[in-house]
């Protein structure tokens, strides 16, 4: 009897807690409940506060999403990450259905505006090409924004990390660009990820504001290029106050000795706030640094941790 009652506890918890679970499965091939993500993310109640998963199955996903704010606590988990693509080229210049021209806030292919937002081996791209100017892949507005082994690729602008009050995560993920392709006021974290850069110009263009202690953390991450690059900054300083940090990351030779730039305003030399600490490659000169930029010492560094930088917002790294 005793066991009989263990055993209808334990299913009634199981099936109890997979309640409180919505699933949604987006197939092309008409598998799932739907056959595009932004089908399944309509689906989704206005001021959710439950958890929702969207799980979604191989495929190039042609498609310009956007999750509203008030559809919170949104999951998009990917079959594969080589295999799952969210893709569109939208780029500055371009008109909207509505005639508005295409800027850089409204040039993504993925809008995201709602907070306590999770993606996991997705690989979001804007291909609108080399020479197409500000191209964002992902906008990132909401707050508790975390990304998992996904990849974000583009050229100019591909990543916009856009809430002056987000705080974004980004764990493992593949992110490549060419000018300024890492930009915007949130503050994030890139933990363990690769920043591939495909052409001499600037990694990064902060705008974090003045009263933001930490806008962009790197730590432990892999900065490579293409082969015959040689002159990249880390970052420039969008707004004057632009904080960005490297911590323990490797640098390969397309580092400039100097490692940033001042965006043609020597006046940003004395707001802007970036730093490095044990960085190592061909590319980590601290000797060489512009002397407007912090080394930070081995007790400066111990205060980016995840609690320094987030407060009551820990993220957790997971295994994939």
């Amino acid at each position: 009897m005793k066991i009989n009652l263990i055993l209808f506890f334990t299913l009634f918890i199981s099936v109890h807690l997979s309640a409180q679970i919505n699933k949604i499965v987006v197939a092309q091939d008409g598998s799932g409940n739907y056959t595009t993500i932004q089908q399944a993310l309509n689906a989704i109640p206005c001021n959710n506060t439950k958890p929702f998963i969207v799980f979604v199955k191989k495929g190039i996903y042609k498609e310009r999403l956007i999750l509203d704010s008030g559809k919170q606590f949104v999951s998009l988990v990917g079959e594969n990450k080589n295999d799952v693509v969210v893709s569109y080229n939208n780029h500055s210049g371009l008109h909207l259905p509505n005639g508005d021209t295409i800027n850089t806030w409204t040039s993504a292919s993925f809008f995201i505006y709602a907070s306590n937002f999770t993606a996991q081996n997705i690989h979001f791209e804007n291909n609108a090409g080399f020479y197409a100017g500000q191209a964002v892949a992902l906008y990132v507005y909401g707050d508790k924004a975390t990304f998992y082994n996904c990849a974000i690729t583009g050229f100019q602008d591909v990543l916009f990390c856009s809430g002056p009050s987000s705080r974004q995560y980004y764990h493992n993920c593949y992110i490549e660009g060419t000018t300024d392709f890492i930009f915007g006021p949130a503050t994030a974290v890139f933990d363990s990820c690769t920043i591939y850069s495909k052409k001499n110009s600037h990694v990064t263009a902060a705008s974090t504001p003045r009263e933001i202690p930490y806008g962009f953390v790197f730590r432990n991450c892999t900065l490579l290029a293409d082969s015959s690059l040689h002159n990249v900054s880390l970052g420039r300083p969008w707004q004057p106050y632009a904080s960005v940090t490297y911590i323990h990351c490797y640098m390969d030779k397309h580092v400039i000795p100097q490692g940033w730039n001042n965006w043609k305003n020597p006046a940003n030399e004395k707001t802007a706030r970036f730093a490095e600490f044990n960085n190592y490659g061909p590319g980590a000169n601290p000797l060489n640094r512009y002397t407007w930029v912090k080394q930070l010492s081995a007790s400066d560094a111990e205060n980016y941790t995840l609690k320094d930088i987030f407060g009551s917002w820990v993220p957790q790294p997971i295994n994939h």
